[in-house]
């Protein structure tokens, strides 16, 4: 068990880009297998084309090394047939995840905000950036969705306390560090401000399983089998 408990029920397992160790990231595949092997919640970033679809992809550029070009000056029919729309992965796995979305594109945020609400989804939607103040015009503007500031504690120039308070202050929801930046004493300090804290790229089982028991909310791995067997050491009492 956690030696600090989380704010949520369960800690969310998020299957980064779609569980990429296991299958193409990024890809209805990859987010399908994802669930599939264990993962509570999916990962991924999110752009929007030309013609005002939000689609999910990670570098946001498409074509020959000789001639790229943004997906925002693409529509949606020229994309490549593997990169699916939000609204595509919601009818292909459902909704019963959580769905944590980088908003690369903040022109992205309405149109994702308004397919998750289609499907009764906003509860478990996590969209993440590092601009603070942005993150507030969108509470501002929904408030159904989470929101997650993204970021180092090299960027909190006023330190971790005063971004606790900040991030409460404008009703953003939860934090997302490096896992090497979490410490049990960090989660505490923000969840004594209410606020989640997750941690990325956590490739190991030894460390989710540091991430768990510091009380982190949610962590996000390429390899889904790793979180889940974390996750059945410490149920099983054992130390990962």
């Amino acid at each position: 068990m956690p030696s600090y408990p989380p704010l949520l029920p369960d800690p969310v397992l998020f299957a980064h880009r779609g569980a990429r160790a296991h299958a193409p990231e990024n890809t209805l595949e990859a987010f399908t297998l994802g669930l599939r092997l264990g993962a509570t919640g999916l990962e991924s970033d999110v752009w929007l084309t030309a013609d005002g679809v939000a689609v999910l992809d990670h570098d946001g550029v498409v074509g020959g090394p000789f001639r790229k070009r943004p997906i925002s000056q693409v529509d949606r029919a020229d994309l490549p047939a593997h990169i699916p729309t939000l609204a595509e992965l919601y009818d292909h796995v459902g909704t019963a995840f959580e769905l944590s979305l980088d908003v690369k594109d903040p022109a992205a945020f309405e149109a994702v905000a308004d397919v998750a609400a289609s499907r009764g989804a906003e509860g478990r939607l996590w969209l993440c950036h590092p601009d603070v103040e942005l993150l507030a015009g969108w509470r501002a503007a929904r408030a159904g969705v989470r929101l997650v500031n993204s970021t180092r504690l090299a960027g909190m120039k006023d330190g971790p306390e005063r971004r606790a308070a900040q991030l409460r202050d404008a009703g953003v929801d939860a934090v997302n560090l490096h896992h090497g930046e979490w410490s049990p004493g960090l989660v505490a300090l923000f969840h004594r401000f209410g606020r989640c804290a997750f941690g990325w790229d956590a490739q190991h089982v030894r460390v989710v399983t540091a991430l768990l028991q510091a009380g982190c909310d949610g962590v996000f791995s390429d390899h889904v089998d790793r979180l889940v067997d974390a996750v059945d050491a410490l149920g099983a009492g054992g130390d990962g």
